[in-house]
């Protein structure tokens, strides 16, 4: 009886009919990068400020409590991660959610963890 091979948890690249494809891998990789987004409680106060629309650091540095500094610091990580964008008027900076995805999973957050606030 001949033995069989044992099966890979990884599929070779382009084999697509066993496992994980590249594209899920991809996929993966860019979902987590945005989960990773989400888990400081800073930066999910000021997506979920955020939501209701647009806003400048002196006003996300009210709701949250914390100075000026740290909101700004939040906000470059957000940027930098795709998930807030800006625009200027005048002196003023205003920071906004950049794409429909971001506003749909924080509202499911939202729902779960923050409707009875």
């Amino acid at each position: 009886m001949a033995s069989r091979a044992r099966p890979t948890t990884r599929p070779r690249t382009g084999d697509r009919t066993r496992g994980v494809s590249d594209v899920m891998l991809q996929n993966a990789g860019q979902a987590s990068e945005f989960a990773k987004s989400l888990t400081h409680p800073l930066r999910l106060v000021i997506l979920c400020r955020l939501l209701e629309d647009e806003a400048n650091v002196g006003e996300l540095e009210y709701v949250s409590g914390f100075p000026q500094a740290v909101v700004s610091k939040q906000l470059a990580n957000l940027r930098a991660a795709g998930l807030v964008d800006f625009r200027r008027d005048g002196r003023e900076i205003y920071y906004s959610l950049t794409d429909e995805r971001t506003r749909r999973i924080l509202l499911v957050l939202y729902d779960e963890f923050c409707e009875d606030c």
